[in-house]
């Protein structure tokens, strides 16, 4: 299992539990980071059903939104499945105003996301 800076990683019944270090994700360092711990997880430890929670996150620049647009591209290339939950309505209004909620299974909390998994 790999080290994270940006990210912790639990499991829970097979899904893998991504939670985000910083409050704020603004950082262009920290986003390129964060990028690759992300990407690690499906093209490194192979794990390709994976829960992303913001809870905590309390803003997300616009160029964080690539990172996870590349990880659901990769996670859809593992014949795997993304969520998100958590989001604060400042960050969920980013995405709905970019129609990223169209592109992303977004769930209001861990456990119902957990719960989806299942179907």
């Amino acid at each position: 299992m790999s080290t994270y800076r940006r990210i912790t990683v639990g499991d829970e019944g097979g899904v893998s539990l991504v939670r985000f270090v910083d409050k704020k994700i603004v950082d262009s360092g920290s986003i390129e980071q964060l990028g690759e711990e992300l990407n690690a997880l499906v093209t490194v430890e192979k794990r390709n059903m994976i829960l992303l929670n913001f809870d905590g996150v309390d803003f997300m620049s616009s160029a964080a939104l690539n990172k996870l647009i590349t990880l659901n591209n990769k996670v859809k290339a593992a014949a795997g499945r993304l969520k998100i939950c958590g989001l604060r309505a400042e960050i969920k209004e980013v995405f709905t105003i970019t129609r990223l909620d169209r592109v992303f299974d977004l769930r209001k909390s861990e456990a119902d996301a957990i719960e989806a998994f299942k179907l």
